[in-house]
């Protein structure tokens, strides 16, 4: 299977030429973009061809894939994106209510609605604040999915163990949706300190190996995407990373 990278993770260790080599000479085939390579999509896309990387996935801000698809579209058209994903939601944005997120999950539905007449498949990625309980008890991204059926999930598993919760029952409910995989790993206690706690894919606390082999036998996610939101060396990341999850 091929390994994708999400290219944030990278975003401290410029230029992105270096970065791309880099990933390239380590193996990958995949990135996954962001906001911060979208500025000239024609340029990066033929340093993405000349490294023999492509690029599938893409994260869009939600004020983007609602108030300028077009421009989406054209970014993602230059670079060959496919799967058009949405990836936060800012704190002074989220609802404090279940009806609330109920509505934002309405939100991302007519996006996806745009997005797959435009041709485009369309994923919600999650972080922890989504995984936290509401007051009357429920949690944002049951929401989220029950208000947009028909959009995919981007699952950061990591993020979603920081939430407190525990990926396989997640994973076994709707593994159906699942279109797209965040690989990354928690340190372990006393390590990672400089790294926002967060660790090369492989030598955290998260188990991996069993959680690859979930994902494989009850999701559809087609990309396995590493990152690292803080690493100290990129290098090292993406190297161990790879040499991890291929061991899986």
């Amino acid at each position: 299977m091929n390994w994708s990278f999400q290219l944030y993770s990278a975003r401290n260790f410029q230029p992105w030429e270096g970065v791309l080599k880099t990933l390239g000479e380590l193996g990958y085939k995949q990135v996954e973009g962001f906001g911060g390579v979208y500025d000239d999509p024609k340029a990066f896309r033929a340093e993405l061809d000349k490294n023999g990387l492509s690029m599938p996935t893409g994260h869009f801000s939600i004020d983007a894939l609602e108030n300028d698809f077009d421009g989406v579209r054209r970014t993602a058209d230059a670079l060959g994106i496919t799967l058009v994903i949405c990836p936060y939601l800012l704190a002074e944005q989220r609802p404090a209510d279940a009806a609330g997120w109920r509505g934002f999950g309405e939100r991302l539905a007519k996006v996806g609605e745009t997005a797959q007449k435009a041709g485009y498949g369309f994923a919600w990625h999650n972080h922890d604040f989504e995984f936290k309980t509401l007051a009357d008890g429920s949690v944002p991204q049951d929401h989220i999915l029950t208000s947009a059926p028909d959009i995919g999930w981007e699952m950061d598993v990591a993020w979603v163990v920081r939430g407190g919760v525990d990926p396989l029952p997640w994973i076994e409910k709707h593994g159906k949706r699942i279109s797209a995989i965040h690989v990354k790993d928690m340190a372990k206690p006393g390590e990672g300190l400089d790294e926002d706690g967060w660790s090369d894919v492989g030598h955290g606390t998260i188990d991996w190996a069993g959680l690859i082999k979930a994902l494989r036998a009850k999701s559809v996610a087609k990309y396995y995407v590493m990152e690292q939101d803080n690493p100290n060396d990129i290098e090292r990341f993406a190297r161990r990373s790879l040499a991890s999850v291929k061991a899986y």
